[in-house]
């Protein structure tokens, strides 16, 4: 009854702390899922870090120099052995010119599954490679729960390719009419063509693609590699993921594929800003208000504090009743931030992400964490100075 006969200096105070609450709980909601939709549309453009031999260059990876230098296959076990997290997929390579009667092509070893799991257009042509779980994208029941699904995560483990089985690029396919089925003869080994690829627009459509293993032999290096292509997390490439892999291969040059990188840490790094700011701005505005709302609360009920402090009542205790008023008041903030925050985002997620935004319950817990804090802020002073009230003087006075 107390709180609702000073309502007007009630309101003021609840509204600054629920609005800012709102403000995050939006913010953060329709974040959420625009992460998750970036991460989705970056893990499907493929690779992003490149592992190359010290003395190459990035021409010799799209050139395939037939005297560029290679990698120990035991460069990738040393990946996979190792406590790094981040690394979502990788794709060792081996690359070289060779010639097809008189045509010159790039011939590419590839381990199929690890190599279709990277390369989401093979996918759509019907190839199916490693089960995909990246580490920084939610998963398919996450999706779901967000309204939607992405096809990648559900990949099973086939390996499409036999030993002398190939793939061709879309363009050497026409360079060499070749369809599917179609045989095709590479340094005196015999192969069949099995699947045509879709055109992608980078130098895959000019290679064929053969098992590693095979095209090791083939071109007389055992255990050698041209080059390994790895999906990381774009977060983990942000805090020192490449520092990480160069420290584990310091003989090794590794780079990133930027223009697919940046995207994701740039978006992170903005929502996470804006998150902040409004955070700073909610803790000083909460905070004040809250310190106002008690402050006058405290300057009206002078006599009642005295009262209670000539009925023996502690400092301790008029201080605790001042901070549970606090506690209450974060409390109903905090639910109606988060309801009108919720509320906030599904209305505009469709429109700010290009997704439907659900609602995050593991939010509320922290709108009320946030809410009594800022609340809690806000009221020490006033009840501290509360708690210092001199019954004798402050009767004398009345």
């Amino acid at each position: 009854m107390e709180l609702w006969k000073r309502k007007s200096q009630l309101i003021s105070g609840i509204l600054a702390i629920t609005l800012g609450i709102a403000v995050i709980v939006a913010i953060q909601s329709i974040s959420v899922v625009s992460k998750q939709n970036v991460a989705k549309k970056l893990d499907n453009l493929g690779a992003n870090i490149l592992v190359l031999p010290q003395g190459s260059s990035i021409d010799d990876y799209y050139t395939s120099d037939i005297d560029a230098p290679t990698l120990p296959m035991e460069y990738v076990e040393r990946i996979l052995t190792s406590t790094i997290s981040g690394v979502d997929n990788m794709s060792p390579k081996l690359t070289r010119r060779v010639k097809v009667g008189e045509t010159s092509i790039v011939l590419t070893g590839i381990l199929p599954k690890s190599e279709i799991a990277s390369k989401p257009l093979w996918q759509n042509s019907g190839l199916v490679g490693n089960e995909l779980i990246t580490a920084c994208a939610p998963s398919n029941e996450e999706n779901k729960s967000q309204g939607f699904e992405d096809e990648k995560l559900k990949r099973k483990v086939i390996d499409t390719l036999n030993r002398y089985d190939c793939l061709l690029g879309s363009q050497i396919s026409t360079k060499l009419k070749l369809v599917e089925n179609s045989k095709i003869i590479i340094s005196g080994q015999e192969f069949k063509v099995v699947k045509v690829l879709p055109e992608t627009g980078t130098v895959d459509d000019d290679r064929v693609f053969a098992h590693l293993t095979t095209v090791q032999e083939l071109l007389n290096a055992p255990d050698q590699i041209s080059t390994i292509e790895i999906m990381g997390c774009c977060n983990a490439i942000s805090e020192g993921l490449l520092g990480k892999l160069r420290n584990i291969l310091p003989d090794t040059r590794i780079t990133t594929i930027n223009q697919i990188v940046s995207t994701q840490i740039e978006t992170n790094k903005l929502m996470d800003k804006v998150t902040l700011i409004f955070l700073i701005i909610i803790f000083f505005v909460g905070g004040i208000s809250m310190g106002n709302y008690i402050w006058a609360n405290v300057n009206e009920r002078h006599k009642e504090i005295g009262v209670l402090r000539m009925m023996g009542a502690s400092k301790g205790m008029i201080y605790k009743l001042f901070l549970l008023k606090a506690v209450f008041l974060g409390i109903v903030g905090g639910i109606l931030g988060f309801v009108i925050g919720t509320i906030a985002g599904m209305f505009l997620g469709p429109y700010l992400a290009g997704m439907a935004v659900q609602p995050l319950y593991m939010y509320l817990v922290w709108s009320l964490l946030l809410s009594v804090i800022i609340a809690l802020t806000g009221t020490v002073i006033p009840a501290y100075l509360a708690s210092k009230i001199d019954p004798h003087t402050n009767l004398q006075e009345e």
